[in-house]
């Protein structure tokens, strides 16, 4: 596999620099609006009298909607520059997030959700701008610090709580706009696009022969296989990310606020993981590593798949009682570190993308964040529809473990396949 020797060049002057601050800014702040219903769940279900299902559609929406936005809108990053459509989706949710502070039932709800969603072209944008500006030796680096936006989703954590108890939940979506703005504006004044990479009329960077149309990739099996393993912990990410505040608060009986802090160490931990892991592709290849990181994520699912219980046994003399229930605690050790190690999967996955697909990152990368995508908003249904079915709460950990078992599978077949082991 061959790049284009300017890519290993070192990048001079300060443009350059601005895309790395403002980029992973910029996914901050689409993560953020994302999890305002999350966060004002409490207010919202009071208000519009929702049930369990309906929240959890409610959830769902902006993931469907970017999940579906987020290929289309790297293609055109692609083709018009990152800059551009990063600018042009930040400018477009800001109406949607007027909308939420004046929403007042639940279509107008969802279809102001729908349009929060299309934040998600920011995100695939800025995967490839950050991705064409970035010197190769350094893309994991660069990588895992633009997927630390994910820290975003604490941002709604540690604010909307204190600004909805003080103002109202309606001024929380408002906090967002002049944010937004700002960023979209920094980003017209001092970031350039670059120029479009020359396409090769001969192959790609797979060695396949190059097809007509820009899809034509798909049809073949390695653009997938990295795309679906990042997708587990992509579309896990942002649905735990979700769903945490309201479980935390039924589980433990915790108020918005204290509920909202308490699972502010989850996306931090992911976030600090993504950075490490992109640094760590730069020097090492991720092929070993992700099969440590996926069985450390499924024991760290098995564990947090217990609900509480109370078990009797026949002794000899009499009845043991045994009690189990999680500590608060424990919890949260346990998703902290299952959060760290997740980080550190997604950001070494981003490197390998950009090391085996460096022509078609934008291919790639947003194939990987639509899976993703599809697959968080299954999530927040299938939490919801566990708890009714099962009666458990703990439910949506036991199909997050099953998916993961899925997921290695996957990856196992993809190994003996012969197409996860390394090229010489």
């Amino acid at each position: 596999m061959s790049l284009p020797s300017d890519r290993d060049a070192v990048v001079v002057g300060y443009r350059p620099l601005v895309v790395v601050m403002l980029s992973p800014l910029a996914f901050a702040l689409v993560f953020a609006s994302w999890t305002i219903f999350a966060v004002l769940g409490v207010e919202l279900r009071e208000m519009l009298g929702l049930d369990e299902l309906d929240f959890a559609l409610l959830l769902s929406t902006p993931m469907v909607t970017g999940a579906l936005a987020a290929l289309p809108m790297a293609a055109l990053a692609r083709r018009h520059g990152g800059r551009r459509v990063m600018i042009a989706c930040l400018l477009l949710i800001c109406p949607f997030l007027w909308a939420v502070a004046h929403s007042s039932d639940y279509v107008h709800f969802l279809l102001s959700g729908a349009g929060l969603g299309l934040g998600a072209g920011s995100l695939a944008a800025g995967l490839v701008y950050v991705g064409e500006l970035c010197p190769r030796r350094h893309a994991g680096l660069a990588l895992g610090l633009y997927g630390a936006g994910m820290m975003g989703a604490g941002l709604s954590y540690l604010l909307l709580p204190l600004i909805s108890q003080a103002y109202g939940w309606r001024s929380a979506p408002m906090l967002y706009l002049l944010p937004v703005l700002a960023v979209a504006a920094l980003l017209w004044l001092f970031a350039d696009d670059p120029e479009p990479p020359a396409v090769s009329s001969e192959s790609d960077d797979d060695g396949m022969a190059a097809r007509p149309g820009w899809l034509a990739p798909l049809q073949h099996w390695r653009p997938w296989r990295l795309a679906v393993v990042y997708s587990f912990f992509y579309g896990a990410f942002v649905a735990l990310t979700l769903w945490l505040p309201a479980y935390l608060g039924a589980q433990y009986g915790l108020g918005l606020r204290d509920a909202a802090l308490l699972a502010l160490p989850f996306p931090l931990a992911v976030g600090l993981g993504q950075v490490a892991g992109g640094a760590w592709g730069d020097v090492r290849d991720f092929r070993a590593l992700r099969w440590w990181v996926t069985a450390f994520v499924l024991v760290c699912l098995f564990l947090l798949c217990y609900p509480p219980f109370t078990m009797q046994i026949e002794g000899v003399e009499r009845v043991l009682t045994l009690r189990y229930a999680a500590p608060l605690w424990g919890f949260l050790a346990l998703l902290v570190a299952m959060g760290l190690v997740m980080g550190l999967g997604q950001g070494s996955l981003m490197r390998m993308i950009h090391r085996d697909h460096g022509s078609q990152l934008a291919l790639v990368g947003g194939l990987a964040l639509t899976l993703g995508g599809l697959f968080g908003a299954l999530l927040p249904v299938m939490f919801a529809l566990g708890n009714l079915w099962v009666g458990i709460r703990t439910a949506g950990f036991m199909f997050l473990y099953a998916s993961l078992v899925v997921c290695m599978l996957v990856m196992v077949w993809d190994h003996a396949s012969g197409a996860g082991r390394l090229r010489p």
